[in-house]
């Protein structure tokens, strides 16, 4: 199932949809303050950022372990803690190292953020398959399995070449949401299995887009 929804932003109001009725703005309020034009392209300035180092592996495995920690009874929590210490300083270590080995040898890429772990923890997933060695526990663990499990997964490419883009849900149970943002509107199209209702998320998304253009134009937000 696909749903799309579009809000755009026209002289007389706001459109929810291609045909739905129009919503009045505020007197004295621009369609075009929701948003602002930069003069700057996006990438402009890529080439001239620093690299972002691959972040420690201790650091990786302590933000890991903050992230589970909601999710886990105290049993479970501890079983992952014992499978991040051996990991890092067993066959985590060096896996780590071959990885800085071959970062320094790529100095065209970059992480796109050291605040995170997911991506630290894929490439040494990846870096042990490639190189034969069987899959680490710490993988195998349920907790893992379960962080991993993403049920919304969003992406974006906004272009005035591309209207919208979409794509599947990356889990059974998930959505799948490709959202665009332009001068004069933004919009989004949401897909999903039969388990779950696009539609009725798609609703969920427009109520809390309408709160927030309520709370721009200063109105009282509708319960």
């Amino acid at each position: 199932m696909v749903a799309r929804l579009l809000l755009r932003a026209w002289p007389r109001g706001l459109a929810v949809g291609l045909a739905a009725p129009c919503r009045n703005l505020s007197a004295g309020f621009e369609p075009g303050q929701y948003l602002q034009r930069s003069i700057v392209p996006t990438m402009h300035f890529q080439d001239s950022l620093p690299r972002l180092p691959i972040p420690k592996l201790e650091d990786t495995m302590r933000r890991y372990l903050s992230a589970q920690k909601p999710l886990l009874d105290d049993g479970q929590f501890r079983k992952t803690e014992e499978l991040c210490k051996n990991f890092e300083n067993g066959i985590g270590k060096k896996l780590h190292e071959q990885l800085v080995a071959q970062d320094k040898q790529n100095k065209h890429t970059s992480y796109i953020s050291g605040q995170g772990f997911d991506r630290h923890l894929f490439a040494l997933r990846n870096l042990a398959k490639a190189k034969g060695i069987a899959l680490p526990e710490l993988y195998l663990d349920p907790a893992y399995k379960q962080i991993n499990h993403n049920i919304l997964s969003t992406s974006t490419l906004s272009s005035p070449a591309v209207n919208l883009g979409g794509f599947a849900p990356v889990v059974p149970d998930g959505f799948g949401i490709g959202y665009a943002v332009h001068n004069n509107w933004i919009g989004c199209n949401v897909s999903a299995y039969q388990s779950r209702n696009a539609r009725e998320f798609l609703q969920c998304v427009e109520k809390a887009l309408e709160d927030m253009f309520d709370a721009f134009e200063g109105k009282a937000i509708k319960t």
